[in-house]
């Protein structure tokens, strides 16, 4: 099974170079030997996770050679599947670029479903991809000639990651610490306080403002406790963004010989 994946992924990244030239890949789970000369990197989003359910699949950041847009193309062989995250390349790519290569995929490649993942709102994708394209776009990261500057840009990007993750703990402990002693008080005061009105309510309408009472409080404690979660999550997610340009880098510096390029060229201003 391996090695047909493999397989399928090479014939598909042979298919995307007539779209244009392929810039760096993400692997999960797949080994292609020889590897092409391209930046190669682990899938992080699924490597961090503890189960297998994912299918193998790889991801291909490519640059359609009539626009020069970048696109993030995901293919999942085992599924006969190919998706493409229009979250990695927010503001770097068109609708109508993109558009051509949903066609180009659906035309060269009919044995596969094509499907675009946009972003969601309740994950919060739009604010990590502008947070993180106003430190450093992902243009730079896989094209940028001052590969110090790049690397200087990255290493802000991982410290406000790390700052939102602080922000989340300490929302995350606020919440904790007081949800309990104020349900408790809350729960003191509306017996002692909504007692008063027995006599207009009745028994039953005065259990039934208690309970909505402490409703309501449970839910506002339970909305900023997601939220808290939700921080957490996405600073995890801008410091895996920031882990992800640093190994392309990384790997970009490494190839630099094997491409015939001079180093000095990229440290140049």
């Amino acid at each position: 099974m391996a090695d047909s994946d493999a397989a399928a992924t090479w014939s598909a990244l042979e298919t995307l170079g007539a779209f244009g030239p392929v810039l760096s890949m993400k692997l999960y789970r797949l080994t292609l030997d020889p590897p092409p000369p391209l930046p190669i990197i682990p899938c992080l989003d699924h490597e961090a996770m503890l189960h297998q359910t994912v299918a193998p699949h790889a991801a291909a950041y490519v640059q359609e050679a009539a626009s020069g847009d970048l696109h993030e193309v995901v293919f999942i062989p085992a599924d006969r599947r190919i998706e493409i995250d229009t979250i990695s390349t927010w503001s770097e790519a068109s609708e109508e670029s993109r558009g051509r290569l949903v066609t180009f995929l659906a035309a060269r490649m009919p044995d596969y479903c094509v499907k675009i993942r946009r972003a969601s709102p309740w994950r919060g994708d739009r604010r990590i991809a502008e947070a993180c394209g106003a430190h450093v776009s992902l243009r730079n990261v896989l094209l940028g000639s001052n590969m110090d500057t790049v690397a200087r840009d990255i290493e802000r990007l991982r410290t406000i990651g790390a700052l939102m993750e602080k922000q989340s703990r300490v929302a995350s402990w606020a919440v904790r610490t007081v949800t309990a002693p104020i349900l408790a008080a809350a729960g003191v005061i509306s017996y002692q306080v909504l007692e008063l009105f027995t006599t207009r309510l009745g028994e039953g309408g005065v259990n039934a403002l208690r309970y909505a009472v402490l409703s309501v409080l449970g839910a506002v404690f339970l909305y900023y406790g997601l939220k808290a979660v939700q921080l957490t999550g996405m600073s995890t997610r801008v410091w895996k963004r920031a882990t992800e340009y640093t190994l392309i880098l990384a790997e970009r510096r490494r190839l630099l010989p094997v491409r015939g390029e001079s180093p000095a060229a990229h440290r140049e201003a």
